[in-house]
C-alpha cells in the first residue's frame, strides 16, 4: 500500500516479540505501517515501551498508563513514574486507561478510582487518553462524562462494542479504534455495519499486536501472534464495509491519528 499507515494499538513490549522486534518492526514498515504507537500497559510496562521507542525515533511513539486488570497493583511510586513519561515528546497519550468487568482481574471499586486518576493526569499533562472498556459502559461513561470536556482528546481503543455504546462514545467526540475484530466473521460481523456510523474524522485502525489476528487472513500465518504488518488488511476490509477506497480509509485514518495525538507523522500526511 503506497498510503502510510499508523497502527494506534500495538503490545510491542510483549514478551511474544522478543526473539524478532526489529523484523517485526521492518515488516510493519515495508507493508506500509509507517508509525506505531506502543500500548503501555502498568508504569513498568510504559517504561519499557517509550525505551523502544528510543530505539525507533519518528517511527514509534507511546503511552504511559495502567490497564484495569493491573488496577490492584498500582502503588504511589507509579503516579511519579507516569508523570515523568508524559513529559516526553514520543509519549504521545494516558492509557490504556478505563473498566474491564468481564475479567475482574481487579476489583471494580479499584479500577474506578485508578481510571479516574489517569484522566486526571491526562487533564495535568495535556496528553489525549487512550481508552478500554470491557462489560462496564454505564460506570465508564459516567466517569469519562466528568472529564471529556477538559481532555485534549480521546481514543476508544479495541471498540467491538453495541449500536448503543457507539453512539454514547461519539456523542462525547471520541476516536474510535477498529481492529481486526471486524475481520472475525463469529463475533465481530456487528461492526461492519456499526463502523458505517463512524464519521471520517472519528475513524482510527489499529492492530493491538500480539492479540486479535484477524481470522480471514489467506494465506494463514503459522501462528496466531498478530503482527503490524496486518494493519493493512483490517484498513482493506473497513473499506470494504464503508464502500470507500483503500487508499482513501488509508488516507484519512492516517491523518485522523496524527491529528488525535499530535504526532510529527502530520506533516507527511496533510
Amino acid at each position: 500500500m503506497s498510503q502510510p499507515l499508523i497502527d494506534i494499538g500495538a503490545n510491542l513490549t510483549h514478551a511474544s516479540f522478543d526473539t524478532d522486534r526489529p523484523q517485526v518492526i521492518a515488516r510493519a514498515r515495508a507493508a506500509g505501517v509507517q508509525w506505531m504507537i506502543v500500548t503501555g500497559s502498568d508504569a513498568q510496562a510504559s517504561q519499557a515501551a517509550r525505551e523502544l521507542c528510543r530505539q525507533y525515533p519518528g517511527t514509534l511513539f507511546a503511552t504511559a498508563g495502567v490497564h484495569p486488570h493491573h488496577a490492584k497493583d498500582v502503588t504511589d511510586a507509579a503516579w511519579p513514574r507516569l508523570r515523568d513519561l508524559l513529559g516526553y515528546d514520543e509519549v504521545v497519550a494516558v492509557g490504556e486507561c478505563g473498566l474491564d468487568y468481564f475479567r475482574n482481574f481487579s476489583p471494580p471499586a479499584a479500577q474506578r478510582v485508578i481510571f479516574e486518576l489517569q484522566l486526571q493526569l491526562a487533564v495535568d499533562a495535556g496528553k489525549p487518553v487512550f481508552l478500554h472498556q470491557r462489560d462496564a459502559h454505564a460506570d465508564f461513561m459516567a466517569i469519562l462524562r466528568k472529564y471529556r470536556h477538559r481532555l485534549r482528546t480521546a481514543a476508544v481503543h479495541c471498540f467491538t462494542g453495541s449500536e448503543t455504546e457507539l453512539r454514547d462514545y461519539l456523542a462525547l467526540d471520541c476516536h474510535i479504534g477498529i481492529t481486526g475484530w471486524i475481520c472475525d466473521e463469529r463475533r465481530g460481523s456487528h461492526l461492519r455495519e456499526l463502523v458505517k456510523q463512524v464519521p471520517v474524522k472519528q475513524l482510527l485502525i489499529e492492530t493491538d499486536a500480539p492479540y486479535l489476528l484477524p481470522r480471514d487472513l489467506q494465506p494463514k500465518p503459522r501462528t496466531r501472534r498478530n503482527e503490524p504488518m496486518y494493519l493493512a488488511h483490517i484498513c482493506a476490509t473497513v473499506a470494504a464495509c464503508t464502500d470507500r477506497p483503500v487508499t482513501q480509509v488509508a488516507a484519512e485514518t492516517t491523518l485522523n491519528a496524527s491529528r488525535c495525538f499530535d504526532l510529527p507523522a502530520l506533516a507527511s500526511v496533510e
